[in-house]
């Protein structure tokens, strides 16, 4: 069964995702909060499997509390809400070990299936969201030559790596590099591995702040 605490300073919406998860036969809802503040005291008393965050609350907003769950060394899997029109929070979120993020006007199908995504240790990413908030807010001029955070990968890891930063699924890469998805999955383990993150999300970011891949790019 997976344990779902949900986050939102609505009560309208807490209990519509209350309402539908209960409904899964896997999912279940054991807690609510209505600021990040009682968030991080309700995942500490109830140790959910999935957080719901909204990213703007009071008294502490999700970005305040999953770095603060971040620190805490919660096992919790932090899945933000959020709606299209994203603003800077959302970037400092993926940074600071969201497992990924959900639109708001998501479908009941499609929330119970991020749920259950996340819970297994995978990264939810809407690619057209996450190019959109890393574009925006990742700036500088282009680093010369080849970044030294990237040194210790191979050229595989370094081109599965850019695809991960172009928004693109483990099979999308394996179509694009011609290999098996299991393949993909291992070297795209390798790097995160190497590279100290802690999951595809943090990928993205640092495919980004490397260099790797520019704003704009394909």
């Amino acid at each position: 069964m997976i344990r779902v605490l949900v986050a939102d300073d609505q009560a309208l919406i807490r209990d519509s995702f209350r309402l539908i998860l209960d409904m899964e036969p896997d999912i279940e809802v054991v807690g609510e909060a209505g600021d990040g503040r009682e968030a991080v005291a309700e995942v500490a008393r109830l140790r959910p499997d999935v957080v719901l965050m909204d990213i703007r609350m009071p008294v502490l907003d999700g970005l305040g509390a999953t770095q603060a769950l971040t620190r805490a060394g919660s096992t919790a899997r932090v899945l933000i809400l959020t709606t299209y029109d994203a603003d800077e929070y959302l970037y400092d979120a993926m940074r600071a070990g969201a497992g990924g993020f959900l639109l708001k006007d998501v479908r009941r199908g499609q929330l119970a299936d991020a749920v259950r995504t996340v819970a297994a240790g995978d990264s939810l990413l809407h690619p057209a969201l996450t190019r959109r908030l890393v574009e925006r807010f990742v700036q500088g001029p282009p680093p010369t030559g080849q970044p030294a955070v990237l040194a210790g990968l191979t050229d595989r890891e370094i081109e599965v790596l850019r695809l991960v930063g172009r928004g693109l699924s483990n099979a999308e890469i394996a179509a694009e590099l011609f290999v098996g998805e299991a393949t993909v999955k291992t070297h795209l383990g390798h790097v995160l591995t190497k590279l100290g993150l802690r999951d595809r999300v943090q990928a993205v970011v640092t495919a980004y702040e490397s260099g790797l891949i520019r704003p704009g790019s394909g």
